[in-house]
């Protein structure tokens, strides 16, 4: 977020740079008002950029392994061209690596769950999906399992069949 900051102020610091060495080669016959309008319009230009960019940045910064499975997308009114294109500011990936089973247990499988955010750190969450049921627990508080390894205190969540947490656990192993 910082670097953001500062990557903004020096964009409008050298956009009203341009402007003023365009003013002196021409004689002075911009206004004076222009430095400071381009200066803005170049930090609006790098913040829309910014927040455009994130997503494909943070995607080339995982690990192998980690599959995004659920995308947020963000329109906002403060922000009108997001109506006409809105960008990712949020999105939740299984990492495909962590997901184990139990052979008791066929149906279900138990894998972590990452929840990315734009101004956010990223969270994990443990996942266990019970294929055949169509249905999900989040293990947040940590889960007892019996002897066989089935979860006892789980809150089971009833959810689609193609839900795509659901999906990505249930294909994966």
């Amino acid at each position: 977020m910082f670097l953001e900051l500062i990557a903004t102020v020096f964009a409008g610091m050298a956009m009203a740079g341009v402007v003023m060495v365009i003013n002196r080669a021409t004689g002075g016959r911009l206004p004076r008002w222009f430095a400071p309008v381009a200066a803005g319009a170049a930090m609006i230009g790098v913040t829309i950029s910014s927040e455009y960019s994130w997503y494909g940045r943070t995607l080339d910064g995982m690990p192998d392994g980690l599959k995004v499975v659920q995308e947020v997308e963000n329109k906002s009114m403060i922000r009108p061209w997001t109506y006409a294109v809105p960008f990712v500011d949020r999105f939740a990936a299984i990492d495909t690596s962590s997901i184990q089973r139990n052979p008791k247990l066929a149906d279900q499988r138990l894998g972590d769950l990452y929840l990315f955010g734009r101004w956010a750190p990223v969270n994990k969450l443990p996942v266990l999906a019970d294929c055949a049921g169509a249905r999900r627990a989040n293990l947040i508080d940590g889960a007892n399992f019996d002897a066989d390894g089935a979860v006892i205190d789980a809150s089971w969540v009833q959810v689609a069949h193609d839900d795509p947490v659901l999906t990505a656990l249930c294909e994966t192993v």
